[in-house]
């Protein structure tokens, strides 16, 4: 396979991986460019590279310069701007935990919390019994993923590895 077929396959397999992580595929997409390209890029390179509009473009760089996965940069005497993408796959990986942290489960933490309080009446006592308990045991294993995934996010990759490893005996 040539190296330019490789790129454009490696571009469209982290796409579509990102889409099933509930990503933006057009984001994932351009962030599996930066992990590939060894120089910075303007907006105007990626949209040529990937063939997306501007607006989509800037949108989504936006949203991985928020994620900490691409950093702006400046070239002294240019007036665009360009950027450059992180490469420590590690770091990486960490970034997206937290910010999947931030986006998905703190807000569920939050509604499961308010979901305990349920008015409840004579005709529904038991029926509400039941749903506060459910809501209870949610928010408990909600929390118990919560403090896993900090854990990760926290830790270095060392760690991890032997956490993993031992799991898998």
């Amino acid at each position: 396979m040539e190296l330019k077929d490789a790129k454009e396959k490696f571009i469209q397999s982290w796409g579509n991986l990102g889409s099933n992580w509930g990503v933006n595929k057009t984001m994932a997409q351009i962030h599996a460019l930066f992990l590939i390209t060894d120089h910075l890029l303007s907006a105007e390179e990626v949209m040529e590279e990937l063939q997306i509009s501007r607006g989509n473009a800037n949108m989504n760089i936006r949203a991985l310069i928020e994620w900490g996965l691409l950093y702006k940069e400046s070239i002294k005497g240019e007036r665009k701007e360009y950027f450059r993408g992180e490469k420590d796959i590690w770091l990486v990986a960490r970034r997206v935990i937290q910010m999947r942290q931030r986006q998905e489960i703190n807000p569920m933490l939050n509604v499961l919390g308010e979901l305990k309080v349920v008015e409840t009446n004579p005709e529904n006592k038991g029926e509400a019994a039941k749903f506060i308990e459910q809501m209870k045991q949610i928010e408990a294993f909600t929390q118990s993923a919560d403090r896993m995934f900090s854990k990760v996010a926290s830790s270095d990759e060392k760690w991890f590895w032997k956490i993993l490893m031992k799991l898998m005996r």
